[in-house]
């Protein structure tokens, strides 16, 4: 080929790329191109369009596990003479809380013994609570086993006295 239609065939296609498209292409050093959005935003969001939420974020200051359909929050309180735990467990997008399930605390203590703790649900509250007593200093390993209308969810948790 002549060098004059290879410039034509460069020239035309960079015509063609630059004419396609609502974006403006950037190159760099290495030749790599990016795509940077002149759209500007709309003011309205559909539903495909909404961000979604973090549900790893806690929202009463304890520990998230997310799993499946199921949001998962432990908030250990230590105290004097034991630890406090209270658990908002909750399904959805929006978090609603579940009442109706059967949960157990199943705690490693920092000597290595277990105990099992049964959870009961705090309407007002809308979480599940229970308080065992403990003196013990260090990590307790906690498995959170519940039955959600016959379905078995765990979730694990770690945390310090």
């Amino acid at each position: 080929m002549n060098s004059r239609f290879c410039q034509a065939l460069l020239i035309t296609g960079v015509v063609a790329l630059t004419a396609c498209g609502n974006a403006n292409m950037v190159t760099d050093s290495n030749d790599t191109v990016e795509a940077n959005s002149t759209a500007t935003p709309s003011t309205e969001t559909t539903a495909a369009e909404a961000p979604t939420p973090d549900h790893s974020v806690p929202s009463f200051g304890g520990q998230v596990v997310e799993t499946g359909a199921y949001h998962f929050e432990l908030v250990p309180v230590p105290e004097a003479n034991g630890i406090h735990l209270d658990l908002y467990l909750q399904t959805g997008d929006t978090h609603e809380a579940i009442a109706d399930a059967q949960v157990v605390a199943q705690v490693q203590l920092p000597d290595g013994t277990f105990k099992e703790i049964p959870m009961e649900y705090d309407v007002a509250g809308e979480h599940f609570f229970a308080f065992f007593p403990t003196s013990g200093t260090g990590e307790y390993k906690t498995v959170i086993q519940t039955d959600i209308q016959g379905e078995k969810v765990n979730a694990r948790f770690s945390f310090s006295k």
